[in-house]
């Protein structure tokens, strides 16, 4: 990553002691400054003097910090550009609210020096990390297409689940940022089907279970071919451990609760739900209520159970309710194993 002299941050907040308090702390570690006093100018300035960062602020008039993120996230120049919300409220939905808009972290005032400093450096590696995931993007969508074109029963399957994913990784609260990562583990988890041949791959009935010794290799298969890809690591474990079940009854490292990397719990969670509501060559597809009750029952076997909490209304179109989300918080060291993977 650049020093800090070459790293140009973008402080949007409509207070002035508080901007030039800022202003003064990131010029002394040695960071390039630029300013703006309200969210109109400050989505100018981002759109404009290509910041590498911005510390925005959410209240304030006119319009507000969760607006001035989602307007950035919408704008293919500015989608990638890292953010990191300021604000006073401190009710967990606020935080959600602010996630959901595509900020990549949030601090809350009043902020320790030490703490600003340390998240700006992690969301500036973050985003040095993830460029080089995107730079890999054309290889990994024509991977996937390669799996679709292979197993035509599967069509639309991986789009489907990176939707899904996605959308499961912001309820459980997930910065955008290291929401990436899982939505491409998601894309190319099923690539190592490549290897396995068609007479398993499409037998219209019941696998023997040397078949499904067979089929139990394509996690690793797939590890093995998208090793090479710039950026893997950040997403090679959803790949590898999108089949662990939380009692450890899965494959292929039977990898138990919190020891699976919370990207291939989400992937996992979600393939699971799309494969039943689709038909099988040996099985006609299940309703969302039928397959929406047997991940309730599997939870805490085959599935994490905060996340089916979280799932099942989610896909009902109802809230997540507080004691099912509080959990939610723990998530966020777990994202470590898919970054240092």
């Amino acid at each position: 990553m650049e020093s800090a002299s070459y790293v140009r941050v973008l402080v949007v907040e409509d207070d002035a002691s508080n901007r030039a308090l800022l202003e003064a702390l990131l010029r002394r570690e040695g960071y390039d400054v630029s300013t703006a006093a309200n969210g109109h100018d400050g989505l100018r300035a981002a759109r404009s003097d290509a910041a590498d960062l911005v510390l925005l602020d959410i209240e304030m008039p006119g319009m507000n910090g969760l607006e001035v993120c989602r307007a950035l996230r919408a704008d293919p120049a500015t989608v990638a550009l890292p953010v990191i919300l300021l604000t006073g409220r401190t009710a967990t939905r606020d935080v959600v609210a602010g996630l959901d808009a595509g900020a990549d972290d949030f601090l809350r005032k009043p902020y320790e020096r030490a703490e600003l400093l340390a998240r700006i450096r992690s969301v500036l590696r973050l985003a040095e990390a993830l460029a080089e995931v995107d730079g890999a993007h054309g290889v990994i969508a024509a991977l996937a297409n390669a799996v679709e074109a292979k197993d035509e029963l599967t069509e639309r399957h991986c789009q489907r689940l990176s939707t899904l994913a996605r959308e499961l990784a912001i309820t459980a609260g997930l910065p955008h940022a290291e929401i990436r990562p899982i939505v491409l583990g998601a894309m190319l988890h099923d690539v190592g089907k490549i290897g396995i041949a068609d007479s398993v791959l499409a037998k219209p009935l019941p696998l023997t279970e040397d078949e499904w010794a067979v089929m139990r290799t394509h996690p690793v298969i797939g590890e093995t071919i998208c090793r090479p890809l710039r950026g893997s690591r950040h997403f090679l474990p959803v790949i590898r451990h999108h089949h662990e079940h939380w009692d450890g009854a899965g494959y292929p490292d039977h990898l138990r609760g919190a020891a699976i990397p919370i990207g291939a719990r989400i992937v996992g969670l979600v393939d699971a739900f799309d494969a039943m509501v689709h038909d099988r060559p040996y099985r006609p597809a299940r309703s969302v209520d039928e397959a929406l009750s047997e991940i309730t029952r599997l939870a805490g076997r085959q599935f994490d159970p905060g996340l089916a909490a979280a799932f099942v209304p989610l896909m009902r179109g109802e809230p997540v309710l507080p004691d099912e989300s509080s959990w939610l918080r723990s998530l966020r060291p777990s994202m470590a194993r898919i970054q240092s993977a």
